[in-house]
């Protein structure tokens, strides 16, 4: 196979941050190249570059053996790249034909020749054997659906090489399965596929060669049929990891959560959650499954305090904590691993040990007169690090200075240190090597095994069936069922994900 783009030293940093650093990289006609690496590796930086977004400060792109510069994502379209991103740039109330050729609409005169750009869709569409509806509306299908018209927007515009950005990331398994087809029909037609994940598994199933790329740096470059998770994973972190989660049966207790009919609105005032009712025993984790925006956040905050519930009851150890505020919430013995620790886990101005005592800072154990005493939080803080071996020069870092990793460490020894009853981890691992992945996980489980009940939100389904319990999957603001993770599989939960039911009869029902 011929090479289609070479990339030769490629850098570029932004203030504070080295993101590509001399990355060398081949991509070879009809293969697909995953581009494998946690969250700012630099990977999504490296194919901005190839599609012109960004600029680097030092390099050359080679695209089929020509030297080109890449100003812009026209100038990256003309030279036969295409790129679908994470997050999916589609007009909702626009038709899928429409969306398609928008931008590149065909005329007849002045005035848009509809029915040709509907006969040129049907034709890219049965081509390339993506199946879509070019009179469907965007807002009117599946996301899995959203995602093949992304695809034919950059083949409609002559895409041959293709970027997607963690492409399966809002997928159900089944919708992950039929892209995996689609990629390698589209390789069978001499098309070239770059794919930038964080998923092991899907490199192993998707791919004919990955780039390990860590701290801006390529680590290794491998061809899929030989290596293995283990392998990549070592790469990924440089250490070994241990990719399994050990767990004993759940010894339960009483019940510490229960949600009767729990209703909620979204930011825009529309009903997210639409009468929840489920309940957390002591000693268990219940695991939130889900595709992303099917009201799990809405969830998570109306539980927290942080949004207020139009109807329902929330009991925790039997006391009702429906619509009481954070704080209240906090000191009736909830814990709380937020999805964004940027914004809702850190003040990132703030010191490390400041951060170790949000939310009990008014505890008398840390006051001095009117003020904070800084020796005894010093203290508890510097208990707190080396405990859960938050790697740190010292307390007084403040807390941007830390990896992801470190920072998620650092929001799980605050909130395991106050001994709550319940713990809401939500996307505990979003982010996270996978060396801070197995150290949340083993976490999580000491604390269940502690007889905490825990209610983790996540939108990884290998984790949520590696740790849970029990999984109740959640669609469009309800509770489709909940199941029994002993006897889930993966291809039942993805059926619930997208709101339909199986015929499992050994199912505990909610």
């Amino acid at each position: 196979m011929s090479l289609i783009v070479e990339m030769k030293g490629i850098s570029k940093s932004f203030p504070g941050v080295q993101a590509n650093d001399n990355i060398n990289i081949n991509i070879k006609q009809g293969e697909i190249h995953v581009l494998l690496g946690e969250n700012g590796a630099g990977k999504s930086t490296l194919m901005n570059i190839l599609y012109g977004l960004y600029t680097p400060d030092e390099g050359e792109i080679f695209v089929k053996g020509k030297k080109v510069k890449i100003i812009s994502p026209n100038i990256a379209i003309s030279l036969g790249i295409g790129m679908v991103h994470q997050h999916f740039m589609l007009v909702p109330p626009f038709t899928v034909a429409e969306n398609i050729i928008l931008g590149l609409e065909p005329k007849k005169g002045f005035i848009l020749d509809l029915d040709k750009a509907i006969k040129d869709v049907k034709e890219l569409s049965n081509k390339y054997e993506l199946k879509v509806d070019p009179y469907a509306k965007i807002q009117d299908i599946s996301v899995g659906m959203q995602q093949r018209v992304e695809i034919l927007k950059t083949l409609y515009r002559g895409a041959e090489i293709l970027i997607l950005d963690e492409p399966t990331a809002v997928l159900t398994p089944q919708e992950i399965g039929e892209l995996g087809i689609i990629l390698k029909s589209l390789v069978s037609q001499g098309k070239s596929i770059i794919l930038i994940t964080h998923k092991l598994k899907e490199v192993m199933v998707m791919s004919d060669i990955v780039t390990i790329i860590r701290s801006g740096k390529v680590i290794d470059t491998l061809k899929t049929s030989e290596t293995n998770i283990e392998e990549l994973a070592e790469k990924m972190v440089g250490r070994k990891v241990s990719l399994t989660v050990k767990k004993e049966t759940a010894n339960l207790g009483e019940t510490i959560l229960q949600l009767k009919n729990i209703k909620a609105l979204d930011n825009r005032g529309l009903e997210a959650v639409k009468g929840v009712s489920f309940e957390i025993k002591s000693g268990e984790i219940l695991g939130i499954a889900g595709v992303d925006g099917n009201g799990q956040n809405e969830l998570v905050q109306t539980i927290t305090g942080l949004r207020k519930a139009t109807e329902g009851e929330i009991k925790l150890e039997n006391k009702d904590i429906t619509n009481k505020s954070p704080k209240e919430v906090i000191e009736a013995g909830v814990g709380y691993i937020p999805e964004d620790r940027h914004n809702r886990g850190l003040i990132l101005d703030f010191s490390l040990a400041e951060n170790a005592i949000l939310g009990t800072h008014r505890k008398s154990g840390f006051k001095k007169n009117l003020g904070l005493d800084y020796k005894k939080i010093r203290e508890h803080s510097r208990k707190l690090i080396e405990e859960f071996d938050v790697r740190t020069p010292s307390e007084k870092v403040y807390a941007k200075a830390l990896s992801g990793g470190n920072q998620q460490k650092l929001i799980i020894a605050r909130e395991f240190d106050r001994e709550p009853s319940l713990l809401v981890a939500s996307q505990p691992t979003r982010g996270l090597d996978v060396g801070a992945i197995e150290y949340v996980h083993k976490r999580l489980i000491e604390q269940r095994d502690k007889g905490k009940a825990i209610l983790l939100v996540s939108l990884e389904l290998d984790e949520i069936l590696a740790l849970s319990d029990r999984i109740a999957v959640m669609y469009d603001g309800k509770i489709v069922d909940i199941v029994d993770a002993k006897v889930a599989t993966e291809t039942e939960l993805g059926i619930m994900m997208a709101g339909g039911k199986t015929n499992e009869n050994q199912w505990e029902g909610s």
